[in-house]
């Protein structure tokens, strides 16, 4: 029965491609979902049916009962338990891959090879090795490829950038980011299985998890970089990824930047903060937080903000439009590269 309801999702695809869909020019784009787990569930699936001139019309998970289920209560058309063959429907423009770390590149050099742009999950891969790989083969090729970095696109870090090219601390010393969390944290989105935890899977445990999000937010926020070196331990070593890092980072434009993520203290000293020094204040924020607070001289102001529901769809959106020649990339395969590259240097990778 399951094969017979696949075969006749199949036939569908293919009866309903039209001329339309051959040419260079999109008017919308219409989405597949590779991995639609939990991080597709509220935080971007329901973004791509919400979003302007965007359309989700295939989901694929290896298991199809649960692919089945995510079609029928976000009114998606078609469901895969394979890649390959949601790759094949040529109604399908751009696929969102949401699987863990260790099928991203595979899953992105078939989309890209079958015609598709990508919108990538963070990390975008393994490895500063797979990262060029990726980087190498959208250079070459004639469909577009965004990170999912979306942090960039939310308001509360849309006004640390605002305040800091508007001076409002002065000339910027140094950025500190502590994350500091037990190893049961409430910070990492749920899963049935714990992968984040397998390096062979996730790339290195919460700390790849977590903090692409944060470097790339340093990149965007002062620049590029002349030089960045690091330390990493498995101190509990009740798994095969480190729970430590912590990295310095030396930006061409002499600001200095200093991370910890620790995922093995008490539920009592957690922390999850970044503050910017400059020369008249400080800018303080939390990454799972919506509030901004400025210090200049000893004057408190705060901004408060409230994130969308589906949290990824400020950058569904623009990737959307940077993917109908509508804008430019919020996020680009080189900038993720540099991102897996600072990485893997904490990890002495």
């Amino acid at each position: 029965m399951f094969f017979d309801e696949y075969q006749i999702k199949i036939q569908q695809s293919i009866c309903h491609f039209s001329t339309s869909c051959k040419t260079k020019i999109m008017d919308k784009i219409k989405w597949g979902i590779i991995g639609c787990g939990d991080v597709a569930e509220v935080k971007s699936g329901p973004a791509f049916q919400l979003t302007e001139n965007s359309e989700l019309i295939a989901v694929m998970r290896r298991d199809g009962e649960k692919a089945k289920d995510f079609a029928f209560r976000h009114q998606v058309p078609f469901w895969y338990y394979n890649a390959t063959e949601l790759l094949k429907n040529k109604e399908i423009n751009a696929v969102y891959i949401a699987t863990p770390p260790s099928t991203h590149l595979k899953y992105a050099l078939e989309a890209l090879d079958a015609g598709k742009h990508v919108y990538l999950e963070k990390p975008m891969v393994l490895s500063l090795q797979e990262a060029k790989i990726l980087s190498k083969k959208v250079k070459e090729g004639n469909h577009k490829l965004t990170i999912a970095h979306y942090r960039r696109c939310l308001p509360a870090f849309l006004k640390v950038k605002e305040l800091l090219d508007t001076n409002a601390i002065g000339e910027i010393r140094f950025a500190d980011i502590q994350i500091l969390q037990p190893s049961n944290t409430k910070i990492i989105a749920k899963s049935s299985v714990n992968w984040r935890l397998d390096s062979a899977i996730s790339g290195g445990g919460y700390f790849h998890d977590l903090a692409p999000h944060q470097i790339d937010l340093m990149l965007y926020y002062f620049g590029t970089y002349k030089s960045a070196f690091g330390y990493s331990l498995n101190q509990e070593k009740v798994n095969n990824s480190d729970d430590i890092v912590n990295g310095v980072i030396n930006f061409k434009s002499g600001i200095l930047f200093r991370g910890l993520w620790c995922f093995n203290i008490s539920e009592n000293t957690k922390k999850d903060n970044c503050t910017i020094y400059g020369s008249k204040g400080t800018i303080s924020f939390s990454f799972y937080g919506e509030e901004v607070i400025v210090n200049y001289g000893g004057l408190i102001n705060s901004y408060k903000f409230k994130n969308p529901t589906n949290i990824q769809q400020p950058m569904i959106h623009e990737t959307v439009n940077y993917f109908l020649e509508k804008g430019k990339n919020p996020c680009t395969v080189e900038e993720g590269v540099i991102v897996m590259d600072i990485m893997d240097t904490f990890c002495k990778k």
